[in-house]
């Protein structure tokens, strides 16, 4: 039996996660990753080959024949890497180009979602910019501006007043922010309520929802300040109940899944469903297709048992809820950035403490934006570490994780001081009822 071999496309805290899990499969597999971070390095081999470049990898593969492909962002999906290898006769974990439009195009994904009939916010569309602003002045705010394309999750305003969704709008169609991700932008009624990420295994015919987890989209406490890619999330997120599951999997994965194999698209891997909790019920915000940031470091963590068999019956086909079990015990992630960030930063900078980090009870680093450099782990991106725990109960992991996150020192780091404070609110308003 050859040892087997898994390639990980990507760099970020996700990728690390990932890499991480697959490498403590029983199977004890090669760990490949393109191009991979510090963090990486240390489970395997680095390849100094962009996630983005298509052909390089396909190149790579070819020649190295990976058991099992995992494609970490949407940017390769988007752009067709699972048609690529597939046709290459490679095995690769991640939906295909058509399927990855979900995610690659707001416009696409609302067509889909209401021929589906899954909930969702009413929007419209437009290219102008005059005729946007009428819209909005004939539906007043609060009001949500999103450019149509990939803007790496900072495409997004919400507006409390018209004045901020006109300016979002003249933004996106007039100074062109977004290049051409945002030559087309929705405009959308604001949902009211709590968010939650739903990460969803799909093999074709099945869906298995993975563990809730929710994740802190603004760069300061208490939800202030612009947003980011992700400050931090934890799982499970006790406003989505058991109740609800039935309703997530069935009204939203599963009609999904029969709309998308109506229009002959073979939708295999992880769809993600970023979820707002209203009132009236769960309501889709936004669709990915991949796995979240940081939302797959806090989710993994909770991963109970091998995951390659489970990412393999996606592929074949074969996926059943058996395959995947859950820890009891939450986690919580805490993202460490760069001090600027989600704005300009510094990089460079060179990190310590992540040993001392690592060696407290329960936690795992994962590397996000970080970088080797003679023989030192320096900064490298805006979001550079995501200091992972699992404890007891919630309030034991945020300890665990704020511990390990306090060994941790680089020039200007950042961090919000109050991730899972929602939870623990929930939690504390309960012990009186």
């Amino acid at each position: 039996m050859h040892n087997m071999k898994i390639l990980v496309i990507g760099s970020g805290g996700r990728e690390h996660a990932l890499a991480w899990k697959l490498k403590q499969d029983r199977h004890h597999p090669e760990i490949f990753c393109a191009p991979g971070n510090a963090g990486t390095a240390a489970l395997g081999t680095n390849l100094p080959i962009k996630a983005e470049d298509l052909a390089g990898l396909l190149v790579w593969a070819r020649q190295h024949k990976p058991d099992l492909t995992v494609v970490g962002p949407e940017a390769p999906l988007c752009a067709g890497i699972a048609d690529r290898f597939q046709a290459a006769g490679l095995r690769v974990f991640g939906p295909c180009q058509a399927g990855a439009r979900l995610e690659g195009s707001k416009q696409f994904s609302k067509e889909v979602m209401a021929a589906a009939g899954v909930p969702t916010a009413r929007a419209a569309t437009f290219t102008d910019a005059a005729a946007a602003k009428t819209y909005v002045k004939k539906n007043g705010a609060p009001i949500v501006v999103k450019a149509d394309g990939l803007a790496a999750g900072k495409g997004v305003t919400v507006a409390l007043t018209p004045a901020e969704a006109e300016a979002a709008i003249d933004e996106a169609l007039v100074a062109r922010a977004f290049g051409e991700a945002g030559n087309t932008v929705l405009v959308e009624e604001f949902l009211d309520g709590e968010e939650a990420s739903i990460l969803a295994l799909l093999d074709g015919e099945h869906v298995v929802l993975l563990a809730s987890s929710q994740d802190h989209k603004r760069v300061g406490d208490g939800d202030t300040g612009p947003n980011t890619g992700g400050m931090g999330a934890y799982s499970p997120a006790p406003v989505v109940t058991a109740d609800l599951l039935p309703f997530i999997r069935e009204e939203i994965f599963g009609r999904m899944l029969c709309e998308l194999k109506r229009r002959g698209i073979n939708y295999k891997g992880l769809l993600y469903a970023g979820l707002m909790l209203t009132k009236a019920g769960p309501k889709v915000l936004e669709f990915n297709c991949r796995f979240g940031d940081p939302e797959t470091q806090a989710v993994l963590a909770r991963w109970e048992g091998d995951m390659i068999p489970a990412l393999e019956a996606c592929l074949d086909g074969t996926l059943t809820e058996a395959l995947v079990r859950w820890k009891p015990e939450p986690s919580v992630c805490v993202v460490v950035a760069a001090g600027g960030y989600p704005g300009p930063y510094a990089k460079g900078d060179a990190i310590t403490g992540l040993e001392a980090a690592n060696a407290v009870p329960g936690v795992t680093v994962f590397h996000a934006g970080t970088a080797l450099q003679n023989n030192s782990i320096v900064t490298a991106g805006g979001r550079v570490l995501g200091v992972t725990a699992i404890g007891t109960d919630l309030g034991a992991a945020v300890k665990r994780a704020y511990a390990a996150t306090g060994e941790i020192h680089f020039k200007n780091m950042q961090f919000r001081n109050d991730i899972a404070w929602r939870a623990l609110q929930r939690k504390k308003a309960c012990e009186g009822c």
